[in-house]
This record gives C-alpha cells, structure tokens and sequence, in this order.
C-alpha cells in the first residue's frame, strides 16, 4: 500500500466530514510523488531571496509555517505537541518553547480549537508526504510565554500588553483567540502569494486546498473575536491592533484608509482606522469586517518576505527571529525591509 493511500485512510478516519476530501488527496499525492530533483526550476520573484526555487521550496516554506500553527493549536487545545515521528528532515531540527493546553470556558471555542488542530496537523503529515525525503525539518519555534516571547513581542506592538509585559495566549478563551489572530490571516495570504510561483499543476491544486482550509480558520477565528467583541469591545479593537501591527512589519501601511493601496492586511470591525457604528434599537453595533478583500471582492497576498518579517517579527532584513528564533528551515528563510 502506497504512502498517499496510508495518509488517505487516517485523513479519512479522523470524522467522517472530511470523506469529501478524498479524491483531492488521492489525486494530489500522487502527483506530489515528483522528486525535488526533477522538480521543475523558476526564478524568485519576490525579495525573499534572490535564487532559483523549486516547487519543493515553495512546499517547504508552508511547510514551516504549517509547523508553526499546527504546534501551538495542538498544545492550546491537547496540550500536547506534534508527534515526534513528524519533525524530522532536512536542515537542524529544533524544539517547541512553550506551550500548554488553554482552559476553556466556551465549549464553542474549545471545539473550534479541536478541529482547527487536527486540520493543521494534517497539514503537516501531507506536506511531508508529498515532500518525501526533501520534507525540510521542524525548525525551533517558540509559542512560549514570557515578557520577550514572540507571542508577548507582537502583543506589545500592537499595544495590547505594556512594553516588557508577558502575553499569554493560553489564559483564556478569548486570549487564545488572539493569538490565533497574530498569524491565522497570514497563512491565508502566504498560500495564495505563493500560488504563481507553483509550476506543478497537482502542487498548485493542493495548495488551493490547504488556502481554502486557512481561509475557513481565519474566519472562524474573526467571526468569533467580533461576536465576542459586541458584549466586549476590547476584543474587537484589540484584533483591530494587531491588524496594523502586521501592516507595520510587513510594509502594508496602517489600516488608515479604505481599500488603500498599501492596505495589505485589514481588521475585523470596517475597512478604517475609525470604526463605522450603526445605531440599533438596543446600542451602536461596529460595522464587521470578517473578510479582508480588495475592492474587486479578492483576498489579498503577501510575497515570501512579507510573510517572514510577520513571522520574525522584524520589519528589516532578517533570516530568524520571533516565532522562528533560529530561522525556517529550507532555502526561502530570509527577508528584506519591508518597503
């Protein structure tokens, strides 16, 4: 029985509602058996690295992403991190800092946290899979808690604790929410930014896969923040914070103006800085914003290096830092300023 098959059968296993899945599985794993090797050469385009790349790369690259958010669902909702028989390959395998499980309240939310981890975890076993042996390894990440942690140092730029304060994301539900929110919409816009860089019609098929899947999270997670955020507005304005917070690292301006040219990444409550209220029989109601769009009615993207100054929380030119303390693993690890 071949690999592709074994990963079909588990995907399929886990509840009965992924069924549907099978036949885009089957189909792209198949494909994916395609070798790094024999993969198929392109030139770079975006600033994160001035090299020729492979369709291998592009995977790797979500791959260390995938990681990254399949660890910290998995401790948030099982307290317990990835299987170790997942973390091996190419490059210097590093370990997790941090991590526990979260105490939910909200058996909504703790059901939400559920699934979206065994989602990214299958992310992770299929990325590997279709990888093979050029599968790159889990590299050093950090969702620890303390004042100089990445979860604390993206907190404190978006003003939500004071400088030199720890942010917990595992207090509560509703800071388990925003830390979710600090990198969910950026899988999303890593996945399409890196889908006209995928040659492999069957790799460029499942990555529409794995945006689609990113894109539900993203929402479950913004469509949460804001019905919490009507009986508790600090949650609103605080997913609102960090929304600029990501446009100050990744060169995308600061949420000021409506469908503005630079505005690459948007909040949940309306497309400016000042929230537009509607008053209501029973109190003034926040315009939501649960789909971050252009003006064509289009998810945004942002190019490698966009992405990498999100995720090391550095808006100049870095090859490690902040949730990758040691760096990603692969050759697509390094950014440029953010313009």
């Amino acid at each position: 029985m071949t690999e592709s098959v074994h990963l079909i059968e588990a995907l399929d296993a886990r509840k009965e509602r992924r069924s549907e899945r099978r036949d885009f599985f089957k189909n792209a794993l198949g494909a994916a058996a395609i070798t790094a090797a024999g993969a198929t050469a392109l030139s770079f385009s975006s600033s994160a690295a001035a090299q020729t790349i492979t369709d291998a790369d592009v995977l790797n690259f979500a791959l260390n992403l995938e990681y990254l958010e399949a660890q910290f669902y998995s401790y948030a909702a099982y307290g317990t991190g990835l299987d170790n028989s997942l973390l091996s390959g190419t490059g210097t395998q590093g370990a997790v800092r941090g991590g526990r499980q979260v105490t939910f309240t909200d058996p909504v939310v703790r059901q939400y946290a559920r699934e979206i981890a065994q989602d990214e975890i299958a992310h992770v076993k299929f990325l590997r899979t279709a990888l093979g042996s050029s599968a790159v390894a889990q590299p050093v990440i950090d969702v620890s808690v303390s004042a100089t942690s990445a979860f604390s140092t993206a907190a404190q730029a978006a003003g939500l604790v004071p400088a030199g304060t720890a942010f917990d994301p595992y207090a509560s539900d509703e800071a388990f929410l925003l830390g979710a929110f600090i990198f969910e919409d950026v899988g999303v816009t890593a996945y399409k930014g890196a889908a006209p860089l995928l040659t492999s019609k069957a790799y460029l098929e499942a990555a529409a896969g794995l945006l689609a899947v990113e894109a539900y999270h993203a929402a479950i997670v913004r469509t949460t923040l804001y019905g919490k955020g009507i009986a508790t507005p600090s949650l609103r304005t605080s997913a609102d914070a960090i929304s600029r917070a990501r446009d100050s690292l990744d060169g995308g301006g600061a949420n000021t103006t409506i469908f503005g040219t630079n505005d690459l990444d948007q909040g949940i409550s309306s497309y400016s800085a000042t929230p537009i209220n509607l008053a209501s029989t029973q109190a003034a109601v926040t315009v939501s914003n649960i789909v971050p769009l252009d003006s064509n009615g289009v998810a945004y993207s942002r190019s490698a290096s966009q992405v990498l100054n999100i995720v090391y929380l550095n808006s100049g030119a870095a090859s490690a830092g902040g949730f990758f303390p040691s760096g990603m693993n692969g050759n697509i690890r390094t950014s440029t300023a953010a313009g």
